[in-house]
């Protein structure tokens, strides 16, 4: 077939992502904006047809804002503020029994919003997939719906994919330098490269019923987007309570309940349907409009790698894992993150294969971990219902009878109510596993001099923001031209590598100049109207004024020199040998095509976009929209 376009007539794209959920479009956002040709397809004929996922995280957050993305995503979002006291009722309209504020909107208000210049988000997954494919397609990603892979083979120079277009039956092939599985938890992709899977799967189930009700009355002067609802008829399965979730705030919601596995599939018919929501509600009058009804099934799986050759497989085809603790599509996109700058420096021969082997050192710890969260987050529910009464044929009500009594039976009732519901903190204000990622592989240089990290709080509950190498780069606001205020985290990324330091600096800037490479800024804070005018980045840097941090396009700290450095040769020898190491590349090396010449494409830097804040605002807006870089076209 015809090339997609004359860069290279080896290859009709440089990348083929096949999936377009969450991970899917990021990556195709991802390449597309950094200028990598890409060819994004999905077997279905539009995005996902369910709510899904919702939870947005800070850490997704902050890659909708490099991405530029941010501010779109967020006009779809039901507002931080309206996620959430998360309920335990005996249905809506019923008694309640315990809540706590979630998603970081109580007493831990101001960790969250020390963290990250990102507020959280309530996006569900058919209103944020939209997002990613129609930017990814404005700055060049080509898309192709109703397109189902088939399969590939690979050697050293390339991939080549084989398609059928679901409407005619017509199979074709194309020639990549990379394919990317983001194909979801039955993935081919995974699959056929024999990806080394740990777990289980369909290990519980759940019954989703989507329906439209106006719920206002109940929930709109405590607004949360989780209810739970203790009662006899709603005490199923693993978590052994009913679910009321909001979609849109707060005529759509999603009912929710687990069922026996044993027993087969339940029930679902329309009185059954109608019955259960009326029950979890609190009205029995109440007007429904059942719009879809599903089961999904417990999964506790994860891969112990990511990548086979020129093949990689992210998102859902790697971790497996229910909804509890909200990380699925947030961990998807991050996968996506860390691939796609690596993926872009191999193919504009900005980097050696040895950037892209440390892909699945970086995510295969992330995802485990956040497969056991997932998991361990639905046992967790078993300490809120100790006070039910189990020789009771209602152990619910009889259980509240004991809980609410004045005696001592009644008091330690209560006591271990409320210690239980200290542990859902792991569950919904865990912080730390959001954003406490660290990485260890070959695009990290340790630094050695530091010794062992030592957490000074759970890591799970709390971030510690730091600058050793393998950490997210810590938010701090810096402020910039005309008196606004701007992130750390907005003066890095945008695809670029980034070299960190202060006034002190000019050495590491100077290096940097002699380098000249076409991936590697230089930010000085201090200087070009970035200010630390609050001191909040003298307080976290960890390095001297005159020391200098490296950035990877993803906002993770690749290597760092905490000592003050003058002299120009020594600051060049360092830099050197870090991008060296980092990138796999020789010092003094060329930039090359991933297949030999000269460079395919450059990446352009993204103008750094100051953000205007008012008064008002909790947070700023992100950095303007990335113009599409130069080169990037399909």
């Amino acid at each position: 077939m015809t090339t997609m376009n004359d860069h290279d007539p080896t290859y009709d794209t440089d990348v083929i992502v096949v999936g377009l959920g969450p991970a899917g479009g990021t990556a195709a956002l991802a390449l597309a904006t950094y200028g990598v040709r890409v060819h994004a397809v999905s077997m279905f004929p539009w995005v996902a047809n369910s709510p899904r996922a919702h939870i947005t995280n800070q850490r997704a957050v902050e890659v909708l804002r490099d991405l530029g993305v941010e501010d779109e995503a967020r006009t779809y979002a039901t507002p931080w503020d309206q996620m959430g006291d998360t309920l335990f009722t005996t249905s809506l309209a019923g008694e309640e029994i315990v809540r706590m504020q979630t998603w970081g909107t109580g007493a831990r208000y101001g960790d969250y919003l020390a963290g990250s210049p990102c507020a959280m988000l309530d996006i569900p997954q058919p209103l944020m997939e939209p997002v990613l494919i129609k930017n990814a397609a404005e700055r060049g990603a080509l898309i192709s719906f109703n397109t189902e892979y088939l399969d590939h083979s690979q050697d050293k120079d390339g991939v080549t994919v084989r398609f059928r277009d679901v409407r005619s039956g017509t199979e074709f092939t194309q020639r990549a330098r990379f394919l990317l599985g983001f194909d979801g938890a039955r993935s081919k992709i995974a699959e056929q490269i024999g990806l080394p899977f740990e777990g289980e799967l369909a290990r519980a189930g759940t019954a989703y019923i989507l329906f439209n009700a106006d719920l206002s009355k109940y929930v709109a002067h405590r607004p949360s987007i989780l209810h739970w609802i203790f009662n006899s008829k709603a005490g199923f399965g693993e978590i052994g309570m009913g679910l009321l979730r909001a979609i849109r705030p707060w005529g759509q919601w999603i009912a929710g309940w687990g069922f026996d596995m044993s027993q087969g599939e339940p029930d679902i018919s329309d009185d059954v349907v109608l019955e259960q929501i009326r029950t979890l509600v609190g009205d029995p009058e109440l007007t429904i409009d059942i719009v879809s009804r599903s089961f999904w099934y417990v999964n506790q799986q994860w891969a112990e790698h990511y990548q086979s050759g020129r093949v990689f497989c992210g998102g859902d085809a790697v971790h497996r894992h229910p909804p509890s603790s909200g990380l699925g599509s947030n961990t998807s996109m991050q996968d996506a993150f860390n691939l796609a700058w690596k993926i872009a420096y191999a193919a504009k021969g900005y980097a050696g294969p040895g950037l892209l082997e440390s892909y699945s050192p970086e995510r295969v710890p992330v995802g485990r971990q956040i497969v056991a969260r997932a998991n361990q987050s639905r046992k967790d529910y078993a300490g809120l219902r100790e006070w039910f009464d189990p020789t009771s044929d209602d152990p619910v009500t009889a259980g509240l009878a004991k809980l609410k009594a004045p005696s001592s039976e009644g008091a330690a009732l209560r006591e271990r109510l409320y210690e239980a519901l200290e542990v859902k903190n792991t569950e919904f204000n865990a912080h730390g596993v959001e954003l406490n990622q660290r990485y260890a592989s070959s695009a990290v240089v340790p630094d050695l001099e530091a010794g062992e990290e030592v957490w000074g709080r759970d890591r799970e509950l709390y971030l510690q923001a730091t600058t050793r190498p393998g950490a997210k780069l810590p938010h701090a606001w810096l402020v910039g031209p005309h008196g606004t205020r701007v992130s750390t985290l907005d003066v890095t990324g945008k695809g670029q590598m980034t070299l960190l330091t202060g006034i002190g600096g000019q050495a590491w800037k100077r290096a940097a100049a002699t380098l000249d490479l076409p991936f590697l800024r230089t930010i000085v804070i201090g200087e070009a109207g970035i200010n630390d005018s609050y001191g909040y980045w003298r307080q976290l840097r960890e390095i001297h004024e005159a020391g200098a941090l490296l950035v990877r396009p993803d906002g993770y700290v690749a290597w760092r020199y905490s000592a003050p450095v003058w002299d120009d040769s020594e600051a060049l020898t360092h830099l050197e040998n870090a991008l060296s190491i980092v990138l796999d590349r020789a010092p003094h090396e060329t930039p090359t095509a991933g297949n030999g010449g000269t460079p395919q494409y450059s990446i352009h830097a993204v103008p750094i976009v100051v953000p205007h804040v008012t008064a008002d605002d909790a947070t700023p807006a992100s950095t303007a929209s990335i113009t599409p870089i130069e080169g990037a076209h399909a």
